[in-house]
């Protein structure tokens, strides 16, 4: 049976772990408030990591998770621990591209 990479969401919050914008394509999260708890899980465990511009990989409550931060921006995607961390990471590196040209935040690279 051939599978297609699944993407569970894509996250995008500011310095303080607050939503910017949220999506979720999975069902592993069924309320808000279990949202905004994994949210803030993944927010406290990625926080001292020195990401910056380059996109990081941690395996996290059975997700993989690749992030990156710019400035004071954290973009998130999630997918399940038999993913591709490459087509996580080209997930990633396309929501970071359109934010920035759509906030036109060049001067931060």
């Amino acid at each position: 049976m051939e599978t297609f990479p699944l993407v569970k969401n894509i996250l995008l919050l500011d310095s303080e772990g607050k939503r910017v914008a949220v999506k979720y394509y999975s069902d592993g999260w069924p309320t808000l408030s279990a949202k905004l708890a994994f949210e803030k899980s993944v927010f406290a465990k990625t926080q001292k990591a020195n990401a910056g511009t380059d996109a990081e990989i941690v395996m996290f409550d059975g997700q993989i998770v690749v992030y990156k931060f710019i400035q004071d921006l954290h973009f998130f995607v999630t997918g399940g621990e038999e993913e591709n961390e490459l087509i996580l990471a080209s997930v990633l590196q396309g929501f970071s591209d359109a934010v920035e040209r759509l906030l036109k935040l060049s001067f931060l690279y």
